[in-house]
């Protein structure tokens, strides 16, 4: 095999490669429910956070917003290792 059919054969690779690109190009709508999902992995457990560290905090005053605090910065972790998983598939 020589060179030159090496490279028309890595050309015709490319070239599918590139069609079948354009093809499967996302939609406007598909791409705004992509970004819908990836704001709510983010936003649900921090909000979740919020709302259980305030009903912590309501059942011990002592600590007015210790656990608020606490799971919120939780949820945001959580929420950012979501959105790492999703995009990664």
């Amino acid at each position: 095999m020589t060179q030159s059919d090496e490279l028309r054969k890595q050309v015709e690779r490319q070239v599918r490669r590139m069609k079948k690109a354009e093809r499967e190009r996302p939609t406007l709508l598909g791409q705004t429910v992509y970004i819908g999902t990836l704001g709510l992995l983010l936003v649900l457990p921090v909000v979740a956070g919020a709302y259980l560290g305030q009903w912590i905090d309501s059942l011990a005053s002592e600590y007015s917003s210790r656990w608020t605090v606490s799971l919120i910065l939780v949820g945001v972790m959580i929420g950012a290792i979501n959105v790492y998983l999703f995009v990664r598939e």
